[in-house]
């Protein structure tokens, strides 16, 4: 596993498949999606080498129900008590009482969509708190939850104004220095939408669910992209 720092209160947790993001608040820690079933082991050693307690985790956010962003949540929820966060559309395939929905797919997308299959499947997982969109959360300076359907119903952003951060799910990727819609979703012509409202918030960094995050130009960039989708 990579661990890149973005911004000094923000690192990056690159998996073989998909990443997470890991916010520093003083000594409390916010976790936005959390790997396969098999990362927590190597989230709780990237804690450590930034010098952090894995107890310090206070809330996990999923920004939706896929097995790379869900997958070792319970088991590190589990362990050290942290809140799991998600949206009530998604929460139900999370718990493991509904199906995974599946993706309208490009013909492109189906080689890719096959290999993401090889990541382990996530097992069934408590939601602690089930959001709408509209909230605002308790880190990063109050982190508002933008609900961001299309890739899934219940797909879900974070927005930092604050500090000018977006998580963006995989409602956006970046692939090769490009921001492109992001692949696999259920709704083609919601998730063009989604992406255009989240341009809209002029972020000043732009953190993916897949792809390099985006410090330079951000605003722009996604503005661009978005029209281009």
């Amino acid at each position: 596993m990579d661990l890149v720092e973005v911004l000094p209160s923000l690192h990056l947790l690159r998996f073989r498949i998909g990443q997470a993001y890991l916010w520093r608040d003083g000594t409390e820690l916010t976790l936005i999606d959390a790997g396969d079933v098999g990362s927590a082991a190597a989230i709780e050693e990237a804690v450590r080498r930034l010098g952090h307690d894995p107890a310090a985790i206070r809330r996990i956010v999923l920004t939706h129900g896929h097995r790379d962003h869900v997958g070792a949540a319970g088991e590190l929820a589990g362990r050290h008590g942290a809140e799991i966060v998600a949206h009530a559309l998604d929460a139900p395939v999370i718990r493991g009482e509904r199906p995974v929905p599946e993706p309208e797919l490009l013909e492109w997308e189906r080689p890719l969509y096959a290999h993401g299959l090889t990541c382990p499947e996530a097992p069934p997982t408590g939601v602690d708190r089930e959001v709408g969109g509209g909230e605002v959360l308790s880190f990063g300076g109050g982190a508002r939850v933008v609900h961001a359907p299309g890739h899934t119903p219940g797909s879900i952003a974070l927005h930092l104004p604050r500090h000018g951060v977006l998580f963006t799910g995989d409602c956006v990727a970046s692939a090769e220095e490009r921001v492109m819609l992001g692949v696999f979703n259920v709704d083609r012509a919601e998730a063009r939408a989604t992406f255009r409202r989240l341009a809209a918030l002029a972020p000043r960094t732009v953190c993916f669910g897949h792809g390099d995050p985006l410090t330079e130009d951000a605003a722009a960039v996604m503005e661009a992209a978005a029209r281009a989708s």
